[in-house]
């Protein structure tokens, strides 16, 4: 890249400017991450939009991180945003309004530019598969009050402690991360500090059914799907899928576990569709695949190494095994889809590379589906289809 290139660039794409920011601290933003030596204070040439600014501190000798603590911002064109290094409390903290505008006009005025890494624009393009459906109005619906992401405050989401291997393994990673994490009284856990995430009903429930009609009726959720979304989305396929990703941005990044959580929720809604795959929800369903087929290619992947490891790398074969939630949904949705007689085209093209996907990452093998596959599951797992009488009292649908 020119020099006048580069200058351009520096003017028009946003700044985050850290400031006094201990060594040896992890700090990232989308897909990057940095470590931060003695000169550092800060990013350039963030193209304007979205994005995940996450950060995790460190012992002084780099060995041990705190729990990740992690946002969303949208920034606009040649925006600075400052945030000033809380010694004590260890996070990033806002400063006022006045100092603010003196260190944007220091910015714009180039006088930090030797201190601030640019920008990888060569993972961009990684970074908006994995958000291309999270707006502002996205992010202002489902973020905690403040906007701080980290499973520090997440300490009774496992009441009673975790119902899967998968979230087993995932509530362990949690805990080793947090043994690093500062005594500090300030990081006890806020009231009210948690997502406005979609309540996604498990049964559906309705008066004057026989149980054979509530087993089928949960057995597709298609149904669901489309009540869900008439009822909590306002009708729009595109919501949904910026949860799923705020979810699994918040989850891999930020290392939230209510994240991951309804990551799986939803995913678990939208592969146990049978039906609105190929009569209602056709172009959802497209999108929808390779919306995780982005998420588990960048999250699968293995070329990372060093110490940011500990905090991005969640998913790993540990959790992601051949008798997880995935897999066998999966293993239902390949065979729907590849079995029936009329199909969207898109549709099967994005579903044959997410199946190759997991195929040649993870070693998984999909075979043809028998009369009664897709109820393996772990008999922990409140995920797995639902096959029981129903209470005929009950309404339309309720969260269990």
């Amino acid at each position: 890249m020119d020099s006048e290139k580069a200058l351009e660039l520096v003017k028009h794409g946003a700044t985050l400017l850290f400031l006094d920011v201990p060594q040896h601290t992890l700090i990232g933003i989308d897909t990057q991450m940095f470590t931060v030596g003695p000169a550092f204070k800060g990013i350039k040439m963030i193209p304007p939009g979205i994005h995940f600014v996450f950060y995790s501190s460190s012992t002084r000798d780099g060995k041990e991180f705190s729990p990740t603590i992690g946002f969303f911002i949208d920034v606009a064109p040649s925006q600075v945003i400052v945030r000033k290094w809380n010694q004590q409390d260890e996070w990033l903290a806002k400063v006022s309004e006045e100092e603010e505008e003196r260190y944007s006009q220091a910015v714009k005025s180039l006088e930090f530019d030797k201190h601030l890494g640019p920008y990888n624009l060569s993972q961009y393009g990684a970074w908006k598969h994995l958000s291309n459906y999270i707006t502002k109005d996205v992010i202002e619906k489902f973020e905690p009050v403040g906007g701080e992401i980290t499973v520090i405050y997440e300490a009774a989401i496992l009441e009673g402690g975790p119902k899967t291997e998968m979230e087993r393994a995932l509530d362990a990673q949690m805990k080793k991360s947090k043994s690093g994490a500062s005594s500090s009284s300030s990081t006890e856990q806020p009231k009210g500090n948690r997502f406005y995430y979609t309540s996604i009903p498990r049964i559906i429930k309705h008066k004057g059914m026989s149980g054979q009609e509530l087993t089928s009726l949960n057995l597709d959720k298609t149904q669901l799907l489309e009540s869900v979304l008439s009822k909590e989305y306002k009708a729009s396929e595109d919501v949904l899928l910026g949860e799923l990703q705020f979810s699994f941005v918040a989850f891999l990044m930020g290392q939230s576990l209510e994240s991951f959580m309804q990551w799986k929720s939803l995913v678990s809604l939208l592969l146990g569709c049978t039906e609105a795959p190929f009569q209602t929800r056709s172009e959802l369903f497209t999108k929808f695949t390779k919306v995780i087929y982005h998420q588990l290619k960048y999250g699968l992947q293995k070329e990372s190494s060093g110490p940011e490891m500990g905090v991005l790398a969640l998913l790993d074969d540990s959790w992601l095994a051949s008798d997880s939630f995935l897999h066998l949904l999966c293993k239902d949705f390949f065979a729907l889809v590849e079995e029936a007689s009329v199909v969207d085209g898109d549709l099967l093209s994005w579903t044959r590379k997410f199946k190759e996907l997991l195929e040649n990452r993870l070693g998984w093998e999909f075979q043809k589906k028998g009369d009664v596959d897709g109820i393996y599951f772990d008999e922990d797992d409140e995920y797995a289809p639902v096959v029981e009488m129903l209470d005929e009292s009950h309404g339309d649908y309720m969260a269990t």
